[in-house]
């Protein structure tokens, strides 16, 4: 009979492991994604193991007082052995005094969100589409790239839309991929700015934050036709619907849905109306 697995932290030396089930089960995330949880203060993460091998992670973000689990992963031949069960048991610990904590569940999921007390808020739909730029309106010239000088302005109205602080995440972002960066407006007039990152297997475009569904489809549309040619994913609230429908027109076909959850009690955050596209089911 195998050994029941031990749970401890999630560490530099352990992201192969967490990549090595990336990989098996077919996610994106690349070790720069694995390692904003482990630098982020007030984050971390947690792993199963027996015998020195991973059999499951799973990871949380802290922004203040909003707790995000995330990379809830278990290894396909250790699945049904309530491992995802200890490893959502481990995590809820470590936040145990954040006044809200969220997650984005996969329909496989959900049952066991739902036994640890989240209760659905919304749905998040993933799209992908390899870039056909032909497919793509022309430019409004409203969307300019990002410079490093908006970003004092989007944090503080990102603070107000996402409903907590998460200047950490969209730094990171910025560095990572500035050819994901792009904005409309500018210091009091700011309307929209949208950031990305590459991946393993796509390109994931997000957030997309904008004052209107304009907003959001130039932002989009803008830098969408500098990744012509390139695999992109965009996860976009199933409530806005002329935003989804532009996706569409650029090609873009849906994939699955996710479940935005909070733990029971929890008032969800921020404006959900000016996020058009999530940043990831990683990052909230």
């Amino acid at each position: 009979m195998a050994a029941p697995p031990r749970f401890t932290a999630m560490t530099a030396d352990r992201i192969p492991g967490g990549l090595r089930l990336c990989r098996a089960c077919g996610w994106n995330q690349l070790e720069e994604d694995w390692r904003f949880f482990l630098d982020a203060p007030g984050s971390g993460g947690v792993v199963s193991e027996r015998a020195g091998n991973i059999l499951g992670t799973a990871a949380w973000i802290r922004y203040g007082a909003l707790a995000w689990i995330a990379m809830m992963l278990v290894d396909p031949a250790e699945r049904g052995a309530g491992v995802g069960a200890g490893l959502l048991a481990e995590a809820l610990s470590s936040v145990a005094h954040v006044p809200c904590v969220g997650l984005d569940a996969t329909p496989a999921g959900e049952p066991l969100y739902r036994r640890f007390g989240f209760e659905a808020h919304s749905s998040v739909i993933r799209t992908k589409a390899v870039v056909d730029g032909a497919l793509l309106p022309g430019p409004s010239g409203a969307v300019r790239r990002m410079v490093e000088a908006d970003l004092p302005d989007i944090y503080h109205w990102d603070r107000k839309v996402f409903g907590a602080d998460r200047s950490l995440l969209l730094a990171a972002l910025f560095a990572r991929a500035p050819e994901c960066a792009w904005v409309v407006g500018g210091a009091a007039r700011l309307r929209g700015y949208t950031f990305g990152r590459p991946g393993h297997l796509y390109y994931q475009l997000g957030p997309v934050v904008a004052a209107d569904a304009a907003t959001a489809r130039e932002l989009a549309a803008g830098c969408l036709s500098r990744l012509h040619g390139r695999k992109v994913a965009i996860d976009a609230g199933a409530a806005r619907g002329e935003f989804l429908g532009f996706l569409q027109s650029a090609g873009f076909v849906e994939e699955r849905c996710f479940a935005r959850m909070y733990l029971r009690g929890c008032v969800p955050p921020g404006v959900p109306s000016a996020q058009y596209a999530i940043a990831g089911p990683e990052f909230g």
